[in-house]
């Protein structure tokens, strides 16, 4: 969870930094395009340089992605714990149950 919320804190702050630098944006005009970006909403308003418009686009990937890899973050231990719950092996065993002998040396 401490990493999850790194993630997005650190995304958070290189797109307040994109759009300030791209669209000339002021801090906190910045933060509210950023988090609507990260949150899912979409952008707040149109991008009007073509810097920004490029940054808006590929910022909104990675934010599509970050989601995602958070979602697994957050979301892992919970099915590891049901994986337990419900007695399901963490690794596959070879089928057929005949082990294979081992050597002695």
């Amino acid at each position: 969870m401490p990493l999850a919320l790194a993630l997005i804190g650190v995304s958070l702050l290189a797109g307040m930094v994109g759009y300030h630098y791209f669209e000339g944006s002021g801090w906190i005009d910045a933060f509210d395009q950023a988090a609507m970006i990260i949150g899912g909403m979409g952008p707040y308003s149109e991008p009007k340089s073509d810097g920004g418009k490029l940054f808006a686009g590929f910022y909104a990937l990675y934010s599509g992605l970050l989601l995602i890899g958070v979602a697994g973050l957050i979301l892992a231990p919970l099915f590891h714990r049901l994986m337990h719950h419900f007695h399901l092996p963490d690794e596959e065993k070879p089928r057929g149950g005949a082990s294979k002998p081992r050597r002695k040396m």
